[in-house]
């Protein structure tokens, strides 16, 4: 009877893919790819022709994930993907798989070159075609005379919780290692053009790319927006549930709950959850196993990737629900800072001119402020010489994303983190906040706005029932009472 239900089971399962609607993304139409490659094709000109390698195929049980580039241009989200732009006769070309079903038995039904009506439909694309084809032939069609210039993109696809700053220096190492030296994925792309097409002049999309990222359009704003919620809420129960003899992972937990049940499936890069100088003082601490004290200062940075896009949202809080006199008097002056610089954000003007003017506008707090220590003082003016790298970077499908911002004046739809950042080398002191904002037409918008910053309204929220006090005790600790 086993055997037969399993022989059942498996000449009705292709029936029952065939019935399946394939997976794909509804945050984007067809009208905003279209727009994207509008522009694309005006940057590249009319003799030239853009390729673009999606993500391989999953090498393990990870959450499978585009990278942002592709997804940026096509919304695809099939691994083996490639994406054809031609300038010449401004037609979109999508190259995909053919139907992998061992795959799809696993994981169910994925867009493939089967799919070709509903991905012109999804993606506004003029063809679909297999991947297959790829080959001589291909490419003898696409180099006919004049050969065209083949852009392609030099810098590292990114992937789930990746920034390319980190990814080149990861490609650095791996290069600079004797026993390994590897090309990267994309630069074994570029040199297979220049072998194989060699007619062909090959440029890098990556300018052209970043400066179309730079500038979001309403449906990216309000994905991170969205982000930014489950961030700030993120946040708020993670404070909710601190106390002194937890560790720092159930604060982590406690946010990271508050992200899948609002819908993000991964996380925009790795918990920042540091508690105590020593932990805060490494800027991108990630062990997160330290437990919490009396007399602490926590410091969570952490964001979901909810549908590709993330944020970046920072909050410092005392352990014990009281700030010492210390940590009050500094976070006090960068919360000050920080509310300085924003008053001077709107579109139209500089990077430059938002840090000097809130300098000028400081120069009476600074006047007031009775630092209790020399370094203090400082550290406070060095801050506001240098901007304390408060106009940080840009937040988008990566959370140090690309796409320049401070290059000329700021524009509507230019979104970027506000984190204003003290230290003091002397104590190993770090202070900080976080929010990130959008450019609008009459000033910007806080994403985060409805998360406390004062720090009396910080205090009185700390231990306030949240749900990682019932995660205690720590499980390591469970056990070793068992035993």
């Amino acid at each position: 009877m086993k055997r037969l239900t399993t022989l059942v089971f498996a000449l009705l399962l292709p029936a029952v893919l065939l019935a399946q609607s394939p997976h794909h993304q509804t945050h984007f139409p067809a009208e905003e790819f279209k727009a994207r490659w509008a522009k694309l094709y005006a940057q590249i000109g009319d003799r030239a022709v853009a390729v673009v390698q999606g993500v391989s195929l999953a090498r393990g049980f990870n959450f499978p994930r585009q990278s942002n580039e592709f997804y940026y241009l096509s919304g695809i989200e099939t691994p083996g993907a490639y994406l054809l732009l031609d300038g010449r006769t401004r037609k979109a070309t999508l190259l995909l798989p053919p139907r992998n079903e061992r795959l799809e038995r696993s994981e169910g039904k994925v867009l493939s070159a089967d799919d070709a009506e509903l991905v012109k439909q999804l993606t506004g694309a003029d063809a679909v075609v297999s991947a297959k084809t790829m080959g001589e032939e291909w490419l003898g069609e696409l180099m006919k005379a004049p050969a065209p210039v083949i852009y392609t993109l030099f810098s590292p696809a990114e992937g789930s919780a990746e920034s390319r700053f980190e990814l080149n220096n990861a490609n650095a190492a791996i290069a600079a290692d004797y026993w390994d030296g590897r090309l990267s994925r994309e630069a074994h792309f570029v040199s297979l053009l220049r072998t194989r097409a060699p007619r062909a002049e090959i440029r890098d999309l990556t300018p052209i790319l970043d400066e179309l990222r730079s500038v979001k359009s309403p449906r990216e704003i309000d994905l991170i927006r969205r982000a930014s919620q489950l961030a700030g809420l993120g946040i708020l129960e993670a404070i909710k549930s601190t106390k002194a003899g937890l560790y720092e992972y159930q604060l982590d937990a406690a946010a990271r709950y508050i992200f899948l049940a609002g819908g993000a499936r991964l996380e925009g890069y790795r918990s920042i959850t540091a508690a105590g100088t020593a932990n805060i003082w490494n800027g991108h601490y990630y062990r997160n196993n330290a437990q919490l004290k009396d007399g602490d200062l926590v410091l969570m940075d952490f964001a979901p990737d909810y549908g590709y896009y993330t944020s970046d949202v920072t909050r410092m809080w005392p352990v014990n629900g009281k700030y010492s006199p210390s940590q009050r008097e500094l976070l006090q002056f960068v919360l000050e800072y920080r509310n300085a610089v924003l008053k001077q954000i709107r579109p139209g003007v500089t990077t430059k001119s938002i840090y000097e003017q809130a300098r000028v506008a400081m120069e009476p707090v600074l006047q007031r402020t009775k630092f209790s220590k020399p370094v203090y003082e400082q550290a406070a003016r060095k801050m506001m010489e240098t901007g304390g790298g408060t106009l940080s970077h840009p937040v988008g499908l990566a959370v140090h994303d690309d796409g320049p911002y401070n290059r000329g004046v700021l524009k509507v739809g230019h979104v970027f983190s506000i984190d204003p950042q003290l230290w003091v080398p002397e104590e190993t002191l770090y202070i900080r906040y976080e929010d990130v904002i959008v450019i609008t037409e009459t000033g910007y918008e806080n994403f985060t706005e409805f998360l406390p910053t004062e720090l009396n309204d910080l205090e009185k929220l700390v231990g306030q029932g949240g749900i990682g006090l019932k995660l205690q005790p720590a499980p390591d600790q469970e056990l070793r009472k068992r035993k």
